[in-house]
């Protein structure tokens, strides 16, 4: 069963208007991989050059930051929920 990624509404453009895509991999990386391999340029808006996620992107598997887990290296399993959640600012 892949695992389902929740694309907030700024990213939707490279997914076609969809709110919740699938992919499939072993680690929250290879999950994004996949998801950029059907949907181009989506991790390019998650991850920095260096491929780390960006400071203004927050991702979580099941309502967990994966920063505070092992961050891409994050496994995951069937049925599991990744969130990307842009960071929002103000004052």
């Amino acid at each position: 069963m892949p695992t389902s990624i929740r694309i907030p509404t700024p990213l939707r453009k490279l997914t076609g208007e969809r709110e919740v895509i699938e992919a499939e991999g072993a680690t929250v990386g290879a999950v994004l991989d996949a998801a950029n391999q059907a949907y181009p340029g989506l991790k390019n808006r998650i991850c920095d050059d260096s491929g780390n996620i960006r400071r203004f992107v927050n991702v979580y598997l099941n309502d967990e930051d994966i920063r505070y887990l092992d961050n891409l290296g994050t496994a995951v399993k069937d049925g599991d929920e990744v969130s990307i959640i842009p960071a929002v600012a103000g004052g």
